[in-house]
């Protein structure tokens, strides 16, 4: 049986130490991790099969804090189960710290940053849904605001999560009526986000928040509860346990100050001393052994013949199935647009590992990068202007440092055609490039396609592959290679070199063969691997011809032009520089000014004739 006063005090314990936390850095939010220290103690002194040595074990129960900026409660949790040390606590925010303001991989115990707000249920679904494809029979915990449930990435997380019926996955919502400026739309109506929960299919428990005994019969009910996931209503207060902080505004994001304030609040809260004993239960922990792969495996060659025409999109979707079948942690996600960036043909080979997350882009980032934390290399797909709804959601994997996460986006630029702007990926390779520790990789015909697919897959770190719409002549041998970081030349011409990647890469051939007519010569560099960038062959190129042209299909802000400027200095850029409209594929490349006849007059610009 529980001890319930032990769990309410250590309760008491959590709440004295983000106070001290919080007063000793002279920031942060001690008011929202004191609306829900019953609910943390009972979760991690009780219910939660885990083991405080091991912050990397699977077998064990995960605990995922999506509001973030009760990160301190989360410390002093880990530090009285013995898993940190004490005097750790009191360096919460410091550069020199692990415990950092809001939660990061930084510190072990952490499994993805939270803080931006609305992000960890879809982060806790993938991680759920890692553990049943392992069938590791774990249950994750994800421990939401009231506040941030005003986020739609919430309601298509919950709706993802009883759709894959993921039973071993419990949300536990403080509802503490209060966000930051004001109260929160509902307040303390625990009915209405248990409705909206039981509208999405899940089973929806209210408790009191504060009630060790109710909290307890809750998670039992949720543990009870199969073919759906549980949501726990829990009604709190914020600043509980202090009578100048309890359900007051102005309070959050603010210490009490050291001095008169802290000792008041301490001496309201009481000097709690329990001596805490933590059972986790765990299992003995099983090795995990993957086979690993090579890049040179036969079963990855290409097949294609010189000239003919595929669209890399679709070559994307023939590796995929290839890799599906020499490593088994690949996983495929896609935003319904699975007959369009051809992951589909993932689904047919591999449908066990196929997952489909309809129009609902940012939780498809979330939930990818909750199965990346676990180990998987997962491949989420959809139309690249479709991606930059999920910005947020890629920033925040950025600083969850997954150690393989690929997207891809497809149908990009004006190359796309009748479609219209909506359906143009044009700030894509902007976005992605602009995010820290990212690789971004361009292929221009199918065999760069499927090698850059493999590449990505072992590429550390987040992986942006940008797919084309249109078919494209094959350029290259099947035994050519591309390795990250690199480029390919075409040419050894002096009087100017042409950088493009993708569809370009196919215009500035054309356009290399047209000069030369007239006694041009170029050189011609296949940029497709846009970051990092193959600086070597840039500053070749500067070197050695009179000067620059970069055509690419897309904005003319933060792309391919801007990478190769930062290498070799003023160059002439040609990409799309105003809003688009429909019309048929070449005659957009040639109204914004992108195609082999644009290109062949820059040329001419910069060599005088």
């Amino acid at each position: 049986m529980p001890d319930e006063k032990a769990l309410a005090a250590i309760a008491q314990k959590l709440r004295r130490h983000s106070l001290v936390a919080t007063a000793e850095a002279g920031s942060g939010h001690p008011t929202s991790c004191m609306s829900c220290a019953e609910i943390v103690s009972v979760l991690f002194f009780h219910e939660m099969r885990w083991d405080p040595a091991d912050p990397f074990a699977r077998n064990v129960d995960s605990f995922v804090l999506s509001k973030g900026h009760a990160a301190p409660i989360l410390w002093a949790a880990l530090k009285e189960a013995g898993a940190i040390q004490i005097e750790d606590l009191l360096t919460l925010r410091r550069f020199t710290s692990t415990l950092e303001g809001h939660p990061t991989p930084l510190n072990p115990w952490v499994r993805v940053a939270t803080g931006s707000l609305g992000q960890g249920l879809s982060c806790a679904a993938g991680i759920a849904l890692a553990r049943r494809m392992d069938a590791i029979p774990s249950r994750v915990y994800c421990l939401l605001g009231d506040g941030e449930s005003a986020e739609g990435s919430v309601w298509e997380a919950a709706q993802f999560a009883s759709f894959n019926k993921l039973d071993n996955l419990c949300a536990i919502v403080d509802v503490n009526a209060l966000g930051q400026s004001g109260a929160t739309m509902p307040r303390h109506s625990l009915d209405s986000y248990a409705a909206k929960f039981v509208s999405f299919g899940w089973h929806a428990v209210p408790a009191d928040g504060h009630s060790v005994p109710e909290l307890l019969k809750a998670l039992e009910n949720a543990r009870a509860a199969t073919g759906r996931p549980t949501a726990i209503v829990a009604r709190t207060q914020k600043g509980r346990g202090v009578s100048f902080l309890e359900g007051k505004e102005g309070w959050h994001g603010r210490p009490p100050k050291k001095g008169d304030e802290l000792t008041r609040a301490l001496a309201e809260i009481g000097d709690a001393v329990v001596a805490t004993r933590v059972a986790p239960r765990t299992v003995s922990a099983q090795p995990r052994t993957v086979p690993g792969f090579a890049l040179d495996h036969p079963s990855l060659v290409p097949e294609y013949r010189a000239g003919q025409e595929v669209a890399t999109r679709e070559a994307y979707g023939s590796a995929l199935v290839k890799l599906g079948r020499v490593c088994p942690d690949i996983v495929v996600l896609d935003g319904d647009t699975k007959n369009s960036t051809f992951s589909e043909k993932f689904l047919a080979a591999h449908p066990d590992r196929f997952v489909e997350c309809y129009i609902a882009e940012q939780n498809m980032v979330g939930a990818a990068l909750g199965l990346a934390k676990e180990g998987k290399i997962p491949f989420a797909s959809t139309f690249a202007c479709f991606l930059t709804r999920a910005c947020d959601q890629l920033r925040m994997a950025v600083y969850s440092r997954p150690q393989h996460l690929v997207l891809c986006g497809s149908h990009v630029g004006v190359s796309i055609g009748e479609d219209g702007p909506s359906q143009m990926g044009l700030e894509d390779l902007a976005m992605f490039r602009a995010l820290l520790g990212t690789t971004v990789l361009y292929p221009s015909d199918a065999v760069s396609a499927e090698r850059l697919t493999c590449a990505a897959a072992k590429t550390p770190g987040i992986v942006y592959l940008r797919m084309s719409r249109p078919k494209t002549k094959v350029l290259y041998d099947l035994t050519e290679t591309f390795p990250v970081g690199g480029s390919k030349t075409w040419g050894d011409g002096r009087d100017a070199a042409i950088v493009a990647a993708g569809v370009t890469l196919h215009e500035a051939l054309a356009a290399q063969a047209e000069l030369e007519k007239s006694g041009v010569r170029v050189r011609v560099l296949d940029a497709y691997s846009v970051k990092p960038i193959d600086e070597a062959a840039i500053r070749k190129a500067r070197a050695e011809t009179r000067g620059i042209v970069v055509v690419e299909d897309l904005s003319a802000c933060g792309g391919l032009g801007v990478a190769v400027a930062a290498v070799a200095g003023p160059v002439e850029m040609l990409a799309i520089r105003e809003i688009p409209r429909s019309g048929k594929p070449r005659e957009l490349m040639e109204r914004y000014g992108i195609a082999s006849d644009s290109i062949a007059a820059a040329v001419r610009r910069i060599v005088g004739r």
